[in-house]
């Protein structure tokens, strides 16, 4: 159902530090306009820890009422069960094509109480959903046993796996069924992770190289490994600038200094080091990119 490159929409603000409806569609409409036809508005990239439950389906409604020709998957994760289907049920009745459910954070459930969480929202909301193995944020890793049981869940489609363990993504790869498909959640990561038999990503890069991601991603796919390596060094220098500091804040700098909407973080997110975005920007002007 999913698969390709799919772009880690940035939530652009105003000075005001509110939500900037219009600099939102104009983002969407560029990234349909240079091929993208997944974005997934409120994932970590999109700033979803600082939004109101109200700003969270804001952004996803003007998402979903701005693309034309893309799925929208929506983050709708939490820490709690209850907030997870909320959101859930908020993003269904907006029309979204899917959602993107993270591992409960700070919580640290154990291995059943995953399981759980996520039986609780299949019950709760018939829409298809990924789930988001991200344990740096967590503070929790979904295990590949744990995974090839969500995987027998009825509204489960899919991971996006973000552990960073290799093994880990073969594990589920080699067990899980032939309908569930694992994403990779670090663009550093796609290359490997889809020479095992992922079929694509969810994307920060993308949010400035879309049309890049989208070759690397097509080139695997087609199987033209050598075409891969040569886009995927290419892109190496990007995919490290973009996470000199946590994301979003290398990304959402780097869409502000391409001259795009972008705006203010919320705190505790904060502006880069001078020396960081020094950095940042070399690397944007390599490749001619400001």
């Amino acid at each position: 159902m999913f698969s390709g490159c799919a772009t880690a929409i940035i939530t652009p603000m105003t000075t005001k530090g509110e939500v900037d409806e219009e600099g939102l569609r104009e983002l969407v409409r560029f990234q349909e306009e240079h091929g993208i036809r997944i974005i997934v508005p409120c994932g970590s990239t999109g700033e979803s820890a600082t939004l109101s439950h109200e700003e969270h389906l804001q952004v996803i409604k003007i998402v979903r009422d701005e693309t034309r020709r893309s799925k929208v998957i929506a983050g709708t994760g939490s820490n709690a069960t209850s907030e997870a289907i909320h959101l859930s049920k908020g993003a269904k009745d907006l029309g979204v094509d899917g959602v993107l459910s993270v591992s409960p954070y700070y919580n640290k459930p154990t291995q059943a109480g995953i399981i759980k969480h996520f039986e609780a929202i299949d019950a709760a909301v018939d829409i298809p959903t990924i789930i988001y193995n991200i344990p740096s944020r967590t503070g929790s890793n979904i295990t590949a046993s744990t995974m090839l049981k969500l995987a027998e869940i009825p509204s489960m489609v899919g991971v996006k796996e973000a552990s960073g363990d290799i093994n880990q993504i073969a594990k589920i790869l080699a067990g899980a069924p032939k309908d569930f498909t694992v994403l990779s959640g670090d663009d550093a990561m796609v290359l490997p992770a889809m020479a095992l038999g992922a079929r694509g990503v969810i994307s920060v890069t993308s949010n400035i190289l879309p049309e890049e991601m989208l070759s690397l991603v097509r080139a695997i796919l087609d199987g033209n490994m050598a075409e891969a390596r040569r886009i995927n060094g290419e892109l190496l220098p990007i995919f490290t600038a973009l996470f000199l500091e946590t994301n979003p804040i290398p990304v959402k700098t780097a869409v502000r200094l391409m001259g795009r909407p972008a705006g203010p973080f919320r705190l505790p997110l904060c502006d880069m080091s001078p020396n960081n975005l020094q950095t940042l920007r070399s690397v944007l002007a390599e490749r001619k990119l400001i």
